[in-house]
């Protein structure tokens, strides 16, 4: 009997192979894992953050003061990533931290992706830590699902010195849940026939798209764990949870038809956002802000040779409140002066003199790179110089720095010139001058 048990989940296994064979790629805590191996191998570190109560958090005098990433002994004290630091530190006093350095982690993270690139034509990067494989058809070169996956861990662990969690499946969801299965360094599968006793049990707050709101409103209607959510009337979900309903019910029905895309989709906007170290209560320190967060702006756009017609400024108060307005450009563009001005048109609009902790510019409705302005007789804009001007200062600053050409009105401001997306504190760390253990 348990030859023919053994003998009738292979031929499964088989079966599904002649299909779809898809791998989730996960790095145990990431960014820890990441600044723990560098420690260890390259600043004589010879400690294992890994192995502590440990964490990646940022700057509390920036107001960047959240949790990035935990160790597993951190997470035993029931230190969850997105909580401030103030939290973290009264569940686990003696906590470990270390700051954010996402230079490094951007390097890890390209050799990470190099090696997946190796095993599949297929790879696409989900986030700076995780990455979907189709590996189908690739069991002649490499074994079936099982043992590649256990090859491509290894290899990583062995080459790059931190660990990651494989997902096999025959989509992208089951492959996505099984990684994340018992960790670190492990390999699990979820094909279809095995969600009834592998994913079924687990608590519905566990299945992929279902967030706290999400998993109250369940809780509410005594949906418990993903088996009750799946055995649930999809009708009835829909009529509770409109659309989102739907999918979630799928999702715990196995049901994924998404593929495996190398080629990430074009964004549909551009936008940056920051933090502020100190509270913002005049309008020209903000209009100040908008114009550094412009500059980011603008720059991304044009990098990808696109314009924006939709402009939105978004505000965070002191007290976390936040709000938003939007508008649509009669042209669609990517000149930084332009962008700045309708942002400073949306912010006079929108403040109400509350002190301002931080501030975003986002854009919607991109658009390829055309210049089909409209004319309008009663605008004295040069449009064409402002282009020029932009495209300089680009080339001077891609080729000789950020800093290499600022604005004077930033000279002694104490705010950064170009800001939003990671902070610079956040992009690289000087290790002799943090203690290394």
């Amino acid at each position: 009997m348990r030859t023919y048990v053994h003998y009738n989940e292979r031929q499964q296994e088989v079966n599904v192979c002649l299909k779809k064979v898809i791998f989730h790629i996960d790095v145990n805590s990431a960014f820890l894992s990441w600044e723990a191996v560098y420690r260890l191998y390259h600043a004589g570190g010879r400690v294992d953050l890994r192995e502590e109560a440990a964490a990646v958090g940022g700057d509390m005098a920036m107001r960047h003061g959240i949790i990035l990433a935990k160790s597993i002994p951190a997470k035993r004290f029931g230190i969850r990533t997105g909580e401030s630091i103030v939290e973290a530190r009264q569940k686990c006093p003696n906590l470990k931290l270390v700051p954010p350095n996402y230079g490094l982690y951007e390097q890890c993270s390209r050799a990470f992706m190099e090696i997946l690139k190796e095993y599949s034509p297929d790879v696409e990067q989900y986030s700076i830590d995780e990455a979907f494989m189709d590996m189908t058809g690739m069991e002649q070169l490499f074994g079936e699902p099982v043992k590649a996956a256990h090859f491509i861990k290894d290899r990583i662990r062995d080459e790059l010195g931190f660990t990651v969690n494989v997902g096999i499946s025959e989509n992208k969801l089951l492959a996505k849940m099984a990684s994340d299965f018992k960790k670190p360094d492990q390999v699990h599968t979820l094909w279809k026939w095995e969600i009834g006793h592998k994913m079924w049990p687990l608590p519905v707050s566990d299945l992929f798209f279902v967030g706290r709101a999400t998993a109250k409103k369940l809780l509410d209607l005594g949906i418990r764990t993903i088996g009750e959510l799946a055995k649930s009337d999809p009708a009835m979900l829909r009529s509770i949870l409109k659309k989102h309903g739907e999918i979630i019910w799928a999702f715990a029905n196995g049901m994924d038809v998404s593929v495996v895309e190398p080629q990430a989709p074009a964004p549909k906007g551009y936008g940056n956002s920051t933090t502020i170290p100190f509270d913002v209560t005049d309008g020209s320190t903000a209009r100040l802000v908008l114009l550094s967060l412009a500059e980011t702006v603008a720059a991304r756009l044009r990098a990808a040779k696109v314009q924006a017609e939709v402009i939105a400024v978004g505000i965070k108060s002191f007290d976390l409140s936040y709000a938003s307005h939007q508008m649509t450009l009669k042209n669609p563009t990517n000149i930084t002066a332009e962008i700045h001005r309708f942002a400073c048109e949306l912010f006079d609009s929108l403040w109400d003199g509350t002190p301002i902790r931080h501030l975003g510019i986002h854009t919607g409705r991109i658009r390829d790179n055309r210049n089909m302005r409209q004319l309008d007789m009663f605008d004295d804009l040069d449009y064409e110089k402002l282009e020029q001007w932009d495209d300089t200062v680009d080339r001077i600053r891609s080729r000789y720095g950020n800093d290499s050409l600022k604005r004077a009105v930033f000279l002694g401001s104490g705010l950064d010139h170009m800001s939003g997306g990671i902070s610079r504190e956040k992009r690289e760390v000087d290790y002799t001058k943090v203690k290394v253990e």
